[in-house]
Order: C-alpha cells, then structure tokens, then sequence
C-alpha cells in the first residue's frame, strides 16, 4: 500500500544506496542537520547581519588568521566568480591551469557573469607552477592583450592531487612578483588540510594566497561555501559583488551556522579524511584486478582508472560514476563523508566480476 505521508522523489528515493560519481550527491552529515535547526526559529536579521554569520568571522579567523573575512555564498561557482571580479579591473585576466573547474566546469559563467578573460595552460596531473605560470604570464602593459593579473590554482585538483605548502607558496611569490594577486579554489579544500595534515593556514595564509573560496558542499553541508579574502589590503569590495551576483542569502545564519558546526570542531577534517580513506581503500581494491590501470596518484577523495569502455557502461548500471575522458575510456570515482568500507568492498567485488567477463 501506498504511504501517504510521502511524496512521489521520497518514494523512488532509497536512502541506503550511494555511487561513486560526486561528493555533492552525497546526504547531509547528522551533526549540520542539527545545527540547522538549532539555528531555526525566531527571527534574525536577514542578509548575514545576523548572529551566526557574526561569529562566524570569529571561526574563520581561528583557522585563517586575524585578519580573514568571511563572505558566505550559496555555491561553488557563485564563490569562485565573486572572488576572481574582486581581483582584477575591467581589463584583467586570470591564468588557470586547462582542467581547473573555473574552465572546464562553470559553464562560462567566470566570462559571462563577471566578464573575466582565462588564460589557461596545460599541466601534468593539474598543478600550476611558477614555470608554467609564465608561459601566459606576459604582454604586461600591452593594450591588446587581455592583463594577467591574477592566478587560480584549485586544493585539491580536479585531478585529485594536492599542492604542498611550499609548491604554493612557490606559485604565490613568483605571481607577487609579477604583480599578480592569488586565488584558491577551495571546494576540496579540507580534504587537502586532512590529507597533507596541515592546519588550513599553513598551506593558504601563511603562503601567500590572497583570497579562497572554501568548499562546504562537497564535505557534508546542506549548501554553502565562503569566500575567504586574506588580504583585505589588497582585495576588496566582496560584499558589492556578492550581492550584484546574486550570492547574497537573505537568510544567512542557515549557511552560517553550518560551517559554525564544520569548523568549531573537527568535523571538517573526520569528513575529508574519511573520504580520503575510503579512496586510498579503493585504489588498493583496484590495484588487485587484472586489467585495470590507475593513472593518477591518488592523494585526496577522488580515484581516476582506466578500464574496458564494456566494463565500465555494465557497472554504470550497477552504480552511479562518470567517465573522465571519453577517449581514453578513464573514469572518476569519488568518495564522500558517508561512503563506507562496505561500499568500497562491494564496488570493488563488482568491478572484479564485471571484468572477469570482459
């Protein structure tokens, strides 16, 4: 018999079944659900004049340095755009690495919505470099040349490998001295601090980095992430932009409250080093197989491998993931806050049948 009491998407909904294609198709973690509804009830004033978002500037300061100022945004994209306009003038660009999500997976919303040239470079597994980086670093002072004016570099890659603190702080020097401004895409950016086993400073502020936009989605949150500017001398004027945007919440203290919940404790890095485990369980799951090729080095949540097209289509049937490059038949899986070691041995299991009838 039909229930009722739920809805047709609670219905086909199975609360007990999870892939291995996003961090964002995971739930929310229990301990942000409360927090929510903590924060609910009563009346606070809207559009982050509220006590949540008040304190949190004091959470972020703990973690990023006195001088941190915390803008929460609705998303990744809405982050990332709201950081890059406040670091450059009408005729600035940014230089990104050719697989940084700014390029590949914002649907041009840095170039439409905030009108911003990417100058993009090929690199291995990624990661910019200083020598990289110069190879669109130029044409200072040329009028017909969009300006290079600042850089994004994405902790942890899309790639899913990570920067050391001294790989940035690399980057951050040579771009200053080019008169460059930094930026950090920083949706996976506890998974870099749990894995690397640094506090989040150590590889940001204390490195140079100007301004990030740090991720909550992918790590157990409901929605939300923050821009984090660490050089409020040198940018500016995130609230104008935030709201001309379209990122300003009239009910903040919700986004607020749930990176108050992430942050104030450790649940940040039980989240993301969760997730990272349960990659690094799966690599050594694959690794066993006959036939399959892991094809980079798996360093935070994310497993990139190489298997028959065939295969790979059959187990889609089985479990949500996504091909990475169609060419080459590699595929992405991902891991969450709530993946499990049954979930890793039972996808792993399967894999093995699938290509034992390869």
């Amino acid at each position: 018999m039909t229930d009722p009491t739920r809805t047709d998407a609670q219905r086909r909904h199975d609360p007990a079944v999870r892939g291995f294609a996003s961090d964002n198709y995971a739930g929310v973690h229990p301990e942000i659900l409360a927090a929510i509804a903590l924060a609910n009830g009563g009346h606070q004033i809207a559009y982050g004049e509220d006590d949540y978002t008040a304190h949190l500037q004091d959470v972020f300061r703990r973690h990023f340095g006195d001088k941190a100022e915390a803008y929460p945004v609705f998303n990744g994209t809405g982050a990332n755009v709201v950081a890059l306009q406040a670091l450059l003038p009408r005729w600035g660009a940014v230089v990104c690495a050719e697989s940084a999500h700014i390029n590949v997976d914002e649907g041009g919303a840095p170039e439409k919505m905030g009108g911003i040239k990417l100058l993009t470079v090929p690199t291995p597994e990624g990661k910019l470099t200083p020598e990289l980086l110069d190879q669109q670093a130029w044409g200072f002072g040329d009028e017909h040349r969009a300006q290079p004016l600042a850089v994004s570099i994405t902790q942890s890659t899309e790639l899913g490998t990570l920067y050391t603190a001294d790989e940035i702080r690399a980057i951050t020097e040579h771009a200053h001295q080019l008169g460059m401004l930094v930026h950090v895409d920083g949706s996976r950016l506890a998974n870099a601090a749990a894995s690397l086993g640094l506090p989040l400073r150590a590889f940001t502020t204390d490195v140079g980095v100007d301004v990030l936009s740090f991720g909550g989605t992918k790590n157990g949150l409901l929605l939300g992430e923050v821009v984090v500017v660490l050089n409020p001398e040198r940018v500016r004027n995130i609230k104008y932009l935030r709201k001309t945007s379209m990122q300003l919440a009239s009910k903040m203290r919700f986004v607020s409250v749930q990176f108050e919940a992430l942050l104030s404790g450790d649940l940040y890095l039980r989240n993301a080093g969760h997730a990272n485990a349960m990659a690094s369980r799966l690599e050594a799951a694959v690794r066993e197989i006959d036939g399959i090729e892991i094809v980079r080095p798996v360093q935070a949540n994310a497993v990139f491998a190489i298997l028959p097209r065939e295969v790979s289509e059959r187990l889609q049937k089985r479990y949500r993931f996504y091909f990475w490059n169609e060419h080459t038949g590699e595929v992405r899986w991902m891991c969450s806050f709530d993946t499990t070691e049954a979930d890793i041995d039972a996808f792993a299991a399967a894999i093995a049948e699938e290509m034992g009838r390869a």
